[in-house]
């Protein structure tokens, strides 16, 4: 395995944060609505940069490490397709305005980027001091491929979250929303806003998203380095990934099913390889790869007709 110096760490740190000033403070300072072709563009511009950095890393480390961030960066992307649905439904149940919506997702990629590193170094901890953690690991992705596959759209109440009535209790929340604020005073009283509120929902929710997919990359690789970067790219490009699919994500009726068999896959494979050994790289890739293109193509051929919807 691979092991990427403290420097790469600094430097692919310092890029992520030029990247997130440069988005807050000078493309979306104010509220805007993003329309389709801006997020195209900017998903082309994420998918590229994610793409371009796989190439950077297979010309350093080697093939196999390449492999793995590129497998890392598939699984994640494709989860992300899943995430988009949830965001979609936490934005319609606070009937959130659209130009409101980029500045939610981008301080929730902020606080996705913070909790995958502390899962990541986590997970690479407790698989490094107890071989045994691996079979947990794999038992959990398959659980969660099972219960994927099980569970309805209908199931996810952004009203029963935890977190939303611990901040009820904690901060008064104003009728209506401040424009982009997250806190105002009023009457001298420190308020939280309805938009801080979606952003609770919308951290909380990717929390549960980690504990899928972090374990699944690890199961790929057990370089940090490689679990982290595969996983912000994808994350980075999670916000224009949403303004492109939002209206037609319900038209994916089989990514459930595909993604509960990669997590299933990556589990069991998880699970075996302190037993049978290390699975080539490239052979979890490509299963990767046509189970997240052939469950997008089934639904796209589903569906066809129902572009556009959104009921």
């Amino acid at each position: 395995m691979t092991s990427f110096p403290l420097w790469a760490w600094f430097a692919f740190s310092g890029f992520i944060v030029a990247m997130l000033l440069l988005d807050l403070f000078v493309l979306h300072r104010g509220a805007k609505e993003i329309s389709f072709r801006e997020a195209a563009l900017l998903s082309a511009f994420w998918v590229t940069l994610g793409l371009g950095f796989g190439v950077f890393v297979w010309l350093w480390a080697g093939p196999e490490t390449g492999g793995e961030y590129f497998a890392g960066y598939v699984i994640e992307k494709a989860l992300s397709v899943d995430n988009v649905f949830v965001f979609a439904l936490i934005f319609t149940y606070f009937a959130v305005p659209p130009c409101y919506q980029y500045r939610v997702l981008l301080w929730g990629v902020v606080g996705a980027l913070v909790l995958r590193g502390v899962f990541i170094l986590l997970g690479a901890g407790l698989l490094e001091r107890y071989e045994w953690m691996a079979f947990v690991f794999g038992a959990f992705l398959v659980y969660t491929g099972i219960r994927m596959a099980r569970r309805s759209d209908e199931e996810t109440d952004p009203e029963s979250n935890p977190l939303l009535r611990i901040l009820r209790r904690v901060f008064p929340v104003t009728d209506g929303y401040r424009g982009q604020s997250f806190f105002v005073r009023e009457n001298g009283v420190l308020m939280a806003t309805p938009l801080f509120a979606v952003l609770v929902a919308i951290e909380s929710t990717d929390l549960v998203f980690a504990l899928d997919s972090i374990p699944a990359i690890f199961a790929i690789t057990r370089e940090p380095f490689v679990v982290y970067t595969s996983n912000a790219f994808a994350i980075l490009g999670l916000r224009a990934l949403y303004f492109m699919l939002a209206d037609l994500v319900k038209r994916f009726v089989y990514l459930k099913v595909g993604l509960s068999l990669i997590l299933v896959f990556v589990g069991v494979k998880f699970a075996l390889q302190e037993i049978v050994g290390h699975l080539p790289v490239w052979v979890s890739l490509a299963f990767i790869s046509v189970v997240v293109t052939a469950s997008i193509a089934a639904s796209l051929y589903k569906t066809r007709g129902r572009d556009g919807e959104t009921g």
